[in-house]
């Protein structure tokens, strides 16, 4: 845990990651005594995660879906973000024998929508409304990398990044996912990555 005393902090770290107490101190600016109020924070690492979420729990919402088809694996749930490979060969390949664009997409889209849904709560439930991706390096075997951190968690709409990189930790796609939070509705069927 690291511990910042300054002034006005509040106005540069976002309250959410903070725990706040009061500290007034006597300060002597030219021999006059003043009251100056600092903040003494304590930073904390908090989940985004409301729903219990593991590896073995990622993975097994891949399950006959096109995310198992495309042999994509989660290998990383952090505080904030989640990571997922794909093998770049002969099923994620475009006819010039490189990874496709829209394979690229199908990691980004999967990436952000499990961990928009995992961010929600049980009585709410995401779905897609906008990707855009940019190719901005060819690859033609290996694997890639994806990772999803969260731009905007809001309570109508989410906003994801998603930075797709390949081994040697070059950026090959970056994307950008919007989805819709929706509330369910009593009896109304979970998606898959909620089951």
């Amino acid at each position: 845990m690291a511990f910042i005393l300054a002034p006005y902090i509040h106005n540069v770290i976002p309250s959410s990651l903070l725990s706040q107490s009061w500290c007034t101190t006597l300060c002597s600016l030219d021999g006059v005594v003043t009251m100056s109020h600092f903040y003494s924070f304590r930073t904390q690492a908090m989940s985004i995660w409301n729903k219990p979420i593991s590896l073995e729990i990622l993975n097994a919402t891949s399950k006959n879906t096109l995310i198992e088809h495309l042999n994509i694996i989660y290998t990383e749930v952090t505080e904030n973000s989640i990571s997922a490979t794909m093998p770049v060969c002969h099923f994620t390949h475009q006819p010039l024998g490189m990874l496709h664009g829209g394979a690229s997409v199908v990691l980004a889209e999967t990436l952000g929508s499990v961990a928009a849904n995992f961010s929600v709560g049980e009585d709410a439930y995401c779905v897609g409304l906008d990707i855009n991706a940019n190719h901005v390096r060819a690859m033609r075997e290996g694997l890639v990398t994806g990772t999803a951190v969260p731009l905007h968690i809001g309570v109508s709409t989410q906003v994801w990044q998603i930075e797709i990189k390949d081994e040697q930790g070059r950026l090959v796609c970056i994307s950008r996912l919007t989805v819709a939070v929706k509330r369910s509705r009593p009896n109304q069927a979970k998606p898959v990555a909620e089951v």
